[in-house]
């Protein structure tokens, strides 16, 4: 007989993870999951939990109760670096980037390749200059100057250098912070080339946003959070982006959907 076929756990995996500030409760019993080669889009209005989700993620907040699960070993971050470690990559999207920083020094941000032997070795900045070139034009950002500041590039381009920094690196899973001022249409279509790209590449991508739209345009399932506790999880054959845009305002949609697709698929209610 053949052996049974191996289930792999999806990258991210929230257990009943509880997070509280005094005596509230910012998530509450979160259940979630956020598998590899996946955009999950995470909505909700101000104070649903999304800050906190980010912040659990990135290593900046230890949950209280339940679990974090990182291809299926509970974790507990202590810090940012640890997340890093265990290859998860946090782009925040007001703080991409260090403007007064060139393209390439951005790029590598003190791991800048060298070349020649101790206590010869120095920075090799020729190719520094042309990996971050290339690795910019896989995201979808071509013929960047790599001695530019990076306050020269648009927000999108920004966001951009930061996704391909981190897939250079070797992150698994890809944390996007939501901007806290839009975005032109031409900066949101970078910006989405280069989260398609990571995509691509098998990433599990953590989006969170406040445009529905956008979200239904680029994501492949839906985390819709309020009051800390998951309102919906849902994926794009559930909905449109019209009933997305109507959940997000909450009330007795959300709260129908919610049932129905639950009573449909119970396993729903354990993710």
């Amino acid at each position: 007989m053949s052996a049974a076929p191996r289930v792999v756990p999806p990258l991210l995996q929230l257990r009943r993870l509880t997070v509280r500030y005094g005596n509230v409760d910012a998530l509450s019993r979160l259940n979630a999951t956020f598998p590899s080669g996946q955009i999950t889009c995470v909505l909700g209005e101000n104070g649903s939990g999304k800050s906190t989700l980010v912040a659990v993620l990135s290593g900046l907040r230890r949950h209280d109760d339940g679990q974090l699960l990182v291809a299926g070993e509970p974790v507990r971050f202590r810090s940012p670096r640890q997340a890093r470690a265990a290859g998860i990559a946090t782009v925040w999207q007001d703080l991409a980037v260090a403007p007064l920083l060139s393209v390439w020094r951005n790029f590598f941000l003190g791991a800048e390749p060298t070349r020649g032997m101790w206590p010869l070795r120095r920075l090799d900045i020729d190719a520094a200059r042309e990996l971050a070139v290339r690795r910019m034009a896989k995201v979808g950002v071509p013929g960047v100057d790599p001695d530019a500041p990076a306050s020269a590039l648009q927000a999108g381009e920004r966001q951009s250098l930061a996704i391909a920094r981190a897939l250079h690196f070797g992150a698994r899973a890809l944390i996007l912070d939501e901007p806290t001022t839009p975005m032109t249409m031409a900066r949101q279509t970078l910006f989405g080339q280069a989260v398609l790209a990571a995509r691509a590449q098998g990433l599990a991508i953590v989006l969170v946003t406040n445009n529905p739209r956008y979200a239904h345009l680029i994501g492949d399932r839906f985390l819709l959070l309020a009051g800390g506790q998951v309102a919906g999880n849902l994926t794009r054959d559930d909905v449109d982006a019209d009933m997305l845009t109507a959940l997000m305002a909450g009330g007795e949609e959300l709260s129908t959907l919610t049932a129905t697709l639950t009573a449909l698929h119970p396993e729903l209610g354990e993710r």
